[in-house]
């Protein structure tokens, strides 16, 4: 059977948040798409298009990939492309499209981390994948401490200089190369997009480390990833660990991660999240939009249903001073901070 043609809702823009990166002149939906699974090889292409159709109906046009996303290697970025040549053309310059490189690739020394030619070669092959002629924003995945900063950042300056990519973004640097890198671009006049990095209610880091501070100095926006810590800010884990989860399967999500104290901060979090009629789930992605320097959280999902409660958080990001205070009290004993 033909699939019918796509046509976005007329309203997609309606009930959306969308907020300026830093001080460029982009601004992108507080809430956004990520195909690190769920969109790839191991999924059916009607689930993954109907997952992008329902996203970008509801004003989710920022979606983000990496070149190994999948979960089997570039497939995530293969079905994109399939999406853009089935639905999302008419569309292309309402999307606000990213791409990475930075962790493994391919074999041999040329298919991992922060050299040029990494980098330049994995963007070409993403836009063949995507079927695009440019990303909107080319990110560095990873800190390299092995290639000198300079060539990494030059790279990202000349693939913008080259049109295959608009805007740039950094991922998982440390704080003072962070602040290097941001330096080093600007001077070039490709200041730095985005930054991105996991940042929740229980993982502090961003936070701790200064660097959500610092991109609010430099003008970049910070995006948050894993918004709910692998699963852990959700109902799921709320009775023990089901068979079917995550961390039964123990790959992101560690059983170990599931300690007394842990089941007392969710329970805890849970009842507050259910007070100020949300889901803790909900509650989460709200207490992140809520920090107005959280330009944008980046979900996951794996249905059209999962997207569709956690733009619920969207409905409600205000809070008392005393629920951030109880929202501190109970996750405080349990919170990470990997200075």
């Amino acid at each position: 059977m033909i699939a019918p043609v796509y046509s976005a809702n007329d309203g997609r823009y309606n009930s959306m948040l969308y907020r300026r990166c830093g001080r460029s002149g982009v601004q992108i939906p507080v809430v956004a798409l990520g195909l690190w699974h769920n969109f790839g090889s191991h999924s059916t292409m009607e689930n993954v298009r109907a997952m992008a159709h329902y996203a970008f109906d509801n004003g989710i046009c920022h979606f983000d990939l990496a070149n190994n996303y999948g979960p089997e290697y570039g497939t995530a970025e293969e079905n994109f492309g399939r999406l853009m040549e089935s639905s999302f053309r008419p569309y292309r310059d309402e999307l606000l499209i990213s791409t990475k490189a930075g962790w493994d690739m391919w074999p041999g020394p040329y298919g991992n981390f922060g050299s040029r030619k990494y980098l330049m070669a994995s963007l070409d092959q993403s836009l063949r994948r995507m079927k695009l002629d440019y990303v909107d924003v080319f990110y560095s995945h990873r800190y390299d401490p092995n290639t000198p900063i300079e060539e990494t950042m030059q790279a990202l300056v000349d693939i913008v200089k080259q049109g295959k990519a608009l805007y740039v973004g950094l991922s998982r640097y440390p704080a003072d190369k962070a602040r290097e890198a941001f330096d080093y671009l600007a001077a070039r006049d490709v200041p730095c997009l985005l930054y991105q990095d996991r940042y929740n209610i229980i993982d502090r880091t961003p936070r701790s480390t200064g660097l959500i501070d610092l991109c609010e100095e430099k003008g970049t926006g910070f995006i948050s990833f894993s918004p709910l810590q692998q699963g852990l800010l959700t109902n799921r884990y709320l009775n023990g660990i089901p068979a079917d989860s995550r961390m039964a399967k123990a790959r992101f999500l560690k059983p170990e991660m599931l300690t007394p104290e842990m089941m007392k901060a969710i329970t805890s979090l849970n009842t507050l999240a259910g007070e100020r009629g949300q889901t803790l789930a909900e509650m989460a992605l709200s207490w992140l939009i809520h920090d107005k320097r959280v330009v944008s959280v980046i979900i996951g999902a794996s249905s059209v249903a999962q997207i569709a409660d956690n733009l619920k958080a969207v409905e409600n990001v205000s809070f008392t001073d005393e629920e951030i205070k109880l929202i501190e009290e109970y996750s405080s004993p349990v919170q990470m901070h990997n200075l």
